[in-house]
């Protein structure tokens, strides 16, 4: 992974994080968007960091573009639609284990791949494309389409794909449907980065080294294992299999972004030309990091 531009796609939301106090703070998060942020502030000036979205026209949304802008995630790519707005989520925490409740019925994100034409300009020049499975969950079986062939043809123009499966069975009407659409897409991706807490019980592996041998079937030519606190099991095509154990957070406050922030320190090394076990050190470091305080986004 060289070229410098690099395209997150997917659904940033409204988050109400909850303070020590009761309250609540709000924020903008979201899977492929956290990677985005994280990414940002990882990178040197060097590379670009853009988000491919869509928002509404109302001021909640002008609100998430501007701190989008502010944080340095490109924009050009996040559509405006006027009769959407954007969705919202809440967090709640238990011993730091978190769960959400979400509103995103009129959630403009879900038309982000309506056009594929605009999809291709989109990834026009990205170095690396990353998306999830939320990304695939949120759109119609038509767009889901359109983004697949959309990718097809970027990684044929060399860019690099990476794929977080991040499976949320509530998004889908039922687990087949999850299960058949995340190995669709995973078979457009180099880089596929799932957690084995969702693959072990939906794909009826046993062990991390099933989920690495299903997706390198696949075509991934890397692909993590990321195991909550435990041992994370990695596989690339030229660096052969490879294990580490993170050290363990003491006092974990909040899990949200866990596997985003993952995804962001991990990748940021492999663009630095890091080692497959350099790179799992700093993607678990800034997870740990981020577990440790609340919300999805650790200044």
């Amino acid at each position: 992974m060289t070229a410098t531009r690099i395209l997150c796609l997917g659904e940033c939301m409204v988050e109400m994080a909850p303070r020590e106090d009761g309250a609540y703070l709000r924020n903008f998060a979201g899977d492929s968007f956290n990677t985005a942020w994280y990414l940002r502030r990882l990178l040197p000036d060097g590379f670009t960091v853009d988000y491919g979205s869509a928002v509404g026209t109302d001021a909640i949304s002008h609100s998430m573009l501007a701190f989008m802008q502010e944080a340095g995630i490109g924009t050009d790519h996040v559509r405006r639609i006027a009769e959407r707005t954007v969705g919202l989520y809440m967090i709640e925490l238990e011993h730091g284990e978190r769960s959400f409740s979400y509103w995103r019925g009129q959630s403009a994100a879900k038309l982000l791949a309506e056009d594929e034409a605009a999809l291709l300009r989109m990834m026009e020049g990205a170095g690396l494309i990353l998306f999830s499975g939320i990304t695939l969950a949120i759109l119609s079986a038509d767009h889901r389409g359109n983004l697949l062939r959309a990718l097809a043809r970027a990684r044929a123009d060399g860019a690099t794909i990476a794929f977080d499966p991040n499976m949320r069975l509530r998004l889908w009407a039922d687990a087949r449907e999850m299960c058949d659409a995340v190995m669709r897409a995973a078979a457009h991706a180099d880089v596929v980065l799932p957690s084995f807490d969702e693959d072990g019980p939906n794909y009826g592996d046993a062990t991390p080294e099933e989920t690495i041998a299903r997706y390198a079937k696949g075509g991934a030519t890397t692909v993590v294992v990321k195991n909550g606190a435990g041992r994370i099991h990695a596989f690339d095509l030229r660096e052969g299999h490879a294990v580490f154990d993170p050290v363990p957070v003491t006092a974990v406050v909040d899990t949200t972004a866990a596997g985003d922030s993952f995804n962001a320190g991990f990748l940021s090394a492999r663009l630095a030309g890091k080692g497959l076990v350099e790179s799992l050190s700093a993607g678990a470091a800034l997870s740990a990091r981020v577990i440790a305080a609340r919300g999805a986004l650790v200044p």
